[in-house]
């Protein structure tokens, strides 16, 4: 592949400004529907913006790593070691920097709100994504053309912990929330409610990070399929028969096996890396060899700093919580002072006009690093 495919960038930057629109809303009381995720069993538009861009993060590894060769060798296996290390870092340097403002913000002493290490989140996006990418592009160096074994292997023993560890139970004795609790401890977990039950299950937790390990193996095996395809049509094909395949597998399968991001089920991995493959055929065919590309440079702007931008948004997202405005945080004055009443006391469309204006906000940044050739990769 000589040319750059603008397809990959902006799909990459449609997930990114997907992920920062759906973790930002005006007030998380009033959301419309497809900007939820799914409470437990099911999918949503939502759930698909994180599987999306990991299976784009395996693609861009795959075309990152093909410098080297995928040789086994002391370069490659530093690049990967590195950015893994310095990903986790800023995952976990993110949540103390938020833990501490919002503690500080809360009243607490100095020194009590940022030595906060006992109670901090260890895993969360930002470090599922580090672990993904570590372990997901060794796997795919060192088992070669095996890749598709490993993966189905991995899938398959996940389904097996799942179905004899109660693993699709919303409940303590689920085998994820056992593990986690056990790793982690239930004072570094996510604490997630449903139907009024609040447990310590961790969305992004320990032992669900293996089954998402496979959309960054899939991903990578896309990325072959793109690079050594002769052409964008050839590509189109493989992709969409990929897709399909992947996506009927998913739902057919979700008969025994729920499609559940919270647990990030065999199912979900198939259908969601069905479905990325699709979308990522439709835009190749839309912009690659159509050409239609008028509507692209918001996305690509976004897409050609991914990682950084997302990490932008969500700091911008942390002040916004913490500065205050009179009795209220900045993100409460912007909603409920100007944005509620510009909407006709609409609280859910102000909700969706919030998140909507915090990516628009996201974007200025996107544009100016885009346009002045700024490539800041993490």
């Amino acid at each position: 592949m000589k040319e750059r495919l603008i397809s990959v960038d902006v799909m990459r930057g449609i997930t990114i400004a997907g992920m920062l629109m759906v973790n930002n809303p005006g007030s998380w009381s009033y959301i419309y529907s497809p900007l939820r995720h799914a409470s437990w069993n099911g999918l949503t538009p939502t759930d698909l913006v994180f599987p999306f861009f990991m299976f784009i993060m395996g693609m861009s590894a795959y075309f990152s790593l093909k410098k080297y060769d995928f040789a086994i060798s002391w370069p490659t296996f530093w690049k990967i070691i590195r950015r893994t290390v310095i990903l986790f870092a800023i995952g976990i340097g993110i949540a103390w920097f938020g833990r501490s403002l919002r503690g500080l913000a809360g009243g607490k002493a100095f020194w009590d709100a940022i030595l906060n290490f006992d109670t901090i989140r260890i895993l969360g996006v930002i470090p599922r994504l580090a672990i993904c990418y570590g372990v997901g592009t060794l796997i795919a160096i060192l088992s070669g053309r095996r890749v598709v074994w490993v993966t189905a292997i991995i899938l398959v023993v996940y389904a097996i912990i799942l179905i004899t560890g109660s693993g699709f139970e919303f409940s303590e004795n689920n085998v994820i929330a056992i593990v986690d609790r056990a790793v982690l401890g239930v004072n570094h977990m996510y604490s997630d409610t449903i139907n009024g039950e609040t447990l310590k299950f961790d969305p992004e937790g320990l032992l669900s990070t293996i089954p998402s390990i496979a959309h960054v193996l899939i991903g990578f095996m896309a990325g072959k399929m793109v690079l050594t395809s002769k052409d964008n049509d050839s590509r189109v094909i493989k992709l969409m028969v990929m897709g399909t395949c992947l996506t009927f597998a998913g739902f057919l399968l979700s008969y025994g096996i729920p499609i559940n991001k919270k647990i990030w089920s065999p199912t979900f991995v198939l259908t969601t890396c069905g479905l990325a493959s699709l979308l990522l055929g439709l835009l190749i065919w839309i912009i690659d060899i159509h050409g239609w590309k008028k509507w692209t440079p918001f996305f690509r702007d976004f897409g050609v700093n991914p990682l950084f931008l997302y990490v932008l948004g969500t700091i911008f997202s942390i002040l916004l919580g913490v500065i205050k405005v009179g009795e209220r945080s900045l993100h409460g004055y912007i909603y409920k002072d100007c944005l509620v009443p510009l909407c006709d006391d609409n609280v859910t469309l102000a909700s969706l006009l919030f998140a909507l204006l915090f990516v628009g906000f996201n974007w200025i940044f996107a544009y100016i690093l885009y346009r002045n050739k700024i490539y800041i990769k993490i």
